[in-house]
C-alpha cells in the first residue's frame, strides 16, 4: 500500500520535471532566436544575416563577372527593361536598395541624361531665332545640369559591395547625382516620404525577415508582411513607385526542368571556377527556389499598402518585375 501510495508522487514529479525540461527548451529556443532558412538549411535569423553578409563579402569583387557568366549576359537586358519600365524623368529621386555594385544606379543616370539631352535639343529647335552665343550658353547650362536635379542613392548593407560600386563609379566617370549609403533594407536610414522611386534588384530574396506578423492598415489584424516592403512604403512619397526585379518561378514545365539542371549542376561550378566560391552560389540557387512565387509576392506587396500592384514575367518567369504605387 505504501509503495502504491508513492506512485502518484513520482508521477507528479515526473510531470513537473517534463514541464520544466520543456520550459527550459523553450527558453533556449528564445535565446537562440526565431528560425528561418539559409538556402535549404534551417538557421536562426542572426545566423542567416551573418551567412548572407559573408556570401556577398566573399563574392563582391567577382559579382559582376559572375552575373554575366551565370546569365550569359541576359541580366543586362533584364535591368534595361526595369529602367524602361521606370521611365524616370529629370528631377526623379531614386533609392536603389541592395544596389551594391551600381548597375541600376548607372543605368538610371544614363537614362535621365538621355531624356535631359532630348529635352534640351527640343528646346533649342523651338528657339531658331536665338544667336549662336545664346544657343551656346543655353546648351552649356543644360550640360551643367545633365540630370536636372535627379539623384540616386545606392543603399547596401555590405561594405565590400559598396566599395566595389564606388570604384566602378570612379572608373566609369559617374559622380553627379550619385551617393552611397551603408544601410539595411529592413531599417532604412532615410526619412519618411523622401523618394519618388524605390528599386531593389536581386536583393529582396536576401532579406532576413521576409515574413513579419504586422498589419499596415489595421493593428488588430495580423497579416504576413515583409519588413523590407514596409520600409519601402515608408520612404516613398505619396505617388511614389516600388519596383522589384527578382528571380522567380518558371511557368514552362520543360524549361523549369532544364533551368533546375543548369542551376544546380552548372552555377555552383561556375562559382568555384570564377569566384573560387562554390558554397555562395549553391546558396544563391537554393534561395531562388525558396523565394515566394509571383502571385504570393504580389499579395505581400499589396498587404504592405501598395496599390495597382502587378508583375511582368521575363524569360518565362526566370525573373519577374513587380511594380506597385504608394497612393
Amino acid at each position: 500500500m505504501a509503495a502504491a501510495g508513492l506512485c502518484p508522487c513520482r508521477a507528479l514529479v515526473a510531470r513537473r520535471g517534463g514541464a520544466l525540461r520543456a520550459l527550459c527548451g523553450s527558453v533556449r529556443g528564445l535565446a537562440v532566436g526565431p528560425e528561418t532558412h539559409f538556402g535549404f538549411q534551417t538557421v536562426t535569423e542572426a545566423e542567416r544575416r551573418e551567412k548572407i553578409y559573408q556570401v556577398f563579402e566573399s563574392v563582391a569583387k567577382k559579382y559582376d563577372v559572375m552575373n554575366d557568366s551565370m546569365t550569359l549576359g541576359i541580366h543586362r537586358v533584364w535591368k534595361d527593361i526595369l529602367m524602361h519600365k521606370m521611365n524616370p524623368s529629370p528631377g526623379t529621386l531614386l533609392v536603389d536598395v541592395a544596389g551594391g555594385t551600381g548597375d541600376i544606379a548607372f543605368r538610371f543616370i544614363n537614362y535621365v541624361r538621355s531624356v535631359r539631352e532630348r529635352q534640351l535639343q527640343r528646346k533649342l529647335k523651338h528657339h531658331q531665332n536665338l544667336s549662336w552665343q545664346e544657343i551656346s550658353e543655353s546648351y552649356q547650362e543644360g550640360k551643367s545640369k545633365s540630370l536636372g536635379n535627379s539623384q540616386v542613392v545606392v543603399c547596401d548593407i555590405n561594405k565590400e559591395m559598396l566599395k566595389v560600386g564606388k570604384q566602378k563609379a570612379q572608373d566609369l566617370g559617374y559622380s553627379e547625382g550619385l551617393s552611397w549609403v551603408l544601410g539595411n533594407a529592413e531599417e532604412l536610414p532615410f526619412d519618411d516620404d523622401k523618394f519618388d522611386v524605390y528599386t531593389i534588384a536581386f536583393g529582396i530574396r536576401n532579406v532576413t525577415r521576409i515574413d513579419l506578423v504586422l498589419s499596415y492598415r489595421n493593428k488588430l489584424t495580423a497579416s504576413a508582411l515583409s519588413q523590407a516592403l514596409q520600409e519601402a512604403y515608408r520612404v516613398l512619397k505619396p505617388g511614389g513607385r516600388f519596383l522589384c526585379l527578382e528571380f522567380s518561378h518558371v511557368s514552362n514545365p520543360l524549361l523549369s526542368r532544364l533551368y533546375d539542371l543548369y542551376s544546380f549542376q552548372v552555377i555552383p561550378v561556375l562559382g568555384e571556377v570564377i569566384a573560387g566560391d562554390w558554397k555562395s552560389y549553391q546558396y544563391l540557387v537554393e534561395s531562388i527556389r525558396r523565394f515566394p512565387p509571383q502571385e504570393e509576392l504580389k499579395a505581400m506587396i499589396e498587404d504592405a499598402g501598395f496599390f495597382k500592384v502587378d508583375y511582368q514575367n521575363l524569360n518565362s518567369g526566370i525573373v519577374a518585375i513587380h511594380s506597385g504605387f504608394k497612393l
